[in-house]
């Protein structure tokens, strides 16, 4: 039996969650049997155009997706859910959001991928507002209300029609997280021209695939062998799959990827693939050593904007500080680039138990222009923003980094200051931290005698 059919035999009553992708055309009405419960309603996938004009009795209702059906209007009666928090409407062919959508309790909107022009002034009235995800709309401009918008940590607005930065992103005072790659103000510094390392070309019939080592939003990686006059060798080889992300275009993350160049806590880039049987575009990596792993995974629905790390996850205080210095490092090299990365988090970080660590993921990386120069020193400083909380979530869970550095806890407060032009660049940052280092070496030289 269905899901459907289970919630329309009762089956299903009490229910906190409920998933139904079965080609709907029509709202089920069956849905209000759960009004005292419901609390997550995933309808995504289906062949949907509207909601019912009664969705708030469902009064429990936080989370709500409709991603993948045929809305054209962000649905008006959004606005009258009294618990809302959460809306996704990715992959429809939304042009309208009226000022009466928007929840005024909204934490998380996803409008990917639609056909937004403009949003309403009245956003700027979602003061709780903390995750906002427009990539690949057709955005000319972001409203100046979105500067009362002061929770705001994560924006994507990769692939849109911005013919200018919007500035006024500048002065959010949380914001840590953002993608603009793909817009027409971007163009010139995304041309290969743009001081874009060249690549070696490597053919497609040097390359022999074999299992998945992983699947993400742009792109699946495979473990391959690279067949080459030398010898043969073991590889990672991403394909991209060419449609918009959540973060923005695929080929954005690529020239992101070669731009950024060699360091020693960035996944080498050995070169492009070329002349695919299907057109698509590839990179070809090192491959990583297994004992690397995650350093946490994404954000949760209720944590929104904050790595979840498992529940037991806790670091030696020279390992923790080993992959701070690290991702600092990292940092500070893809600013001399002249580029963000944009997702720097935790998640998008491989580590080793003795504290070696490598930055990846960059697709919401972004191109920074040279000029003027307050707006990209603004940009670094956003996203050392960043840094401070992959810092923050490693010292809570590195007690003797926690309770033996005042260093690093002046740091993190340094870097997650609100005021913007306050924060260390990254420069400062590799410097205070070495200092960490030299003070947690002398306190295990202590404790040892």
């Amino acid at each position: 039996m269905n899901t459907l059919e289970r919630l329309r035999s009762g089956q299903l009553l009490g229910s906190t969650r409920l998933t139904l992708a079965c080609g709907l055309t029509e709202f089920p009405r069956e849905i209000f049997d759960l009004a005292d419960t419901l609390e997550i309603l995933d309808l995504s996938g289906n062949a949907l155009r509207t909601l019912p004009d009664d969705l708030a009795r469902l009064h429990q209702l936080r989370i709500l997706f409709c991603s993948d059906n045929q809305f054209t209007e962000l649905p008006a009666v959004l606005g009258q859910c009294p618990r809302l928090t959460m809306v996704g409407f990715k992959a429809n062919q939304i042009h309208t959001v009226s000022s009466q959508a928007l929840p005024r309790g909204l934490r998380w909107l996803i409008l990917t991928d639609n056909r937004l022009q403009a949003l309403p002034p009245e956003i700027g009235q979602c003061a709780q507002l903390q995750k906002l995800m427009l990539a690949g709309n057709q955005l000319q401009a972001l409203p100046p209300e979105l500067a009362a918008c002061t929770r705001l940590e994560l924006v994507r607005i990769a692939a849109n029609r911005l013919t200018a930065f919007p500035d006024m992103l500048l002065r959010l005072p949380r914001l840590a997280w953002l993608a603009y790659a793909g817009n027409p103000f971007c163009e010139a510094l995304e041309s290969p021209a743009q001081g874009q390392t060249p690549t070696k070309a490597i053919a497609w019939t040097q390359l022999e695939l074999a299992h998945r080592l992983g699947e993400g939003a742009s792109g699946v990686i495979h473990h391959a062998t690279l067949h080459q006059d030398a010898g043969a060798r073991q590889v990672a080889v991403k394909l991209f799959k060419g449609a918009v992300t959540s973060d923005g275009l695929p080929h954005c993350e690529m020239a992101a990827c070669i731009r950024a160049g060699a360091h020693p806590h960035l996944i080498p880039v050995l070169g492009e693939v070329v002349d695919h049987p299907s057109g698509a575009q590839g990179l070809v990596m090192s491959l990583i050593d297994p004992a690397f792993a995650n350093l946490a995974g994404p954000p949760s629905l209720d944590s929104c904007t904050r790595d979840v790390y498992a529940a037991d996850a806790t670091f030696d205080g020279l390992a923790a500080l080993g992959i701070v210095r690290g991702i600092a490092s990292a940092a500070r090299h893809l600013h001399a680039q002249g580029m963000l990365h944009g997702d720097l988090y935790a998640h998008n970080i491989l580590h080793s138990p003795t504290g070696a660590a490598l930055l990846g993921d960059f697709g919401a990386a972004s191109f920074v222009a040279p000029a003027p120069p307050q707006q990209a020193l603004a940009l670094q400083r956003m996203e050392v923003r960043a840094f401070a909380c992959l810092l923050e979530e490693l010292l809570e869970r590195s007690p003797a980094l926690r309770d033996g550095s005042d260093t690093l806890s002046a740091l993190a407060s340094a870097c997650l200051t609100n005021d913007v032009q306050a924060r260390p660049l990254f420069a400062e940052v590799e410097q205070r931290l070495h200092q960490a280092v030299r003070e947690a070496q002398t306190r295990a030289e202590t404790s040892a005698g």
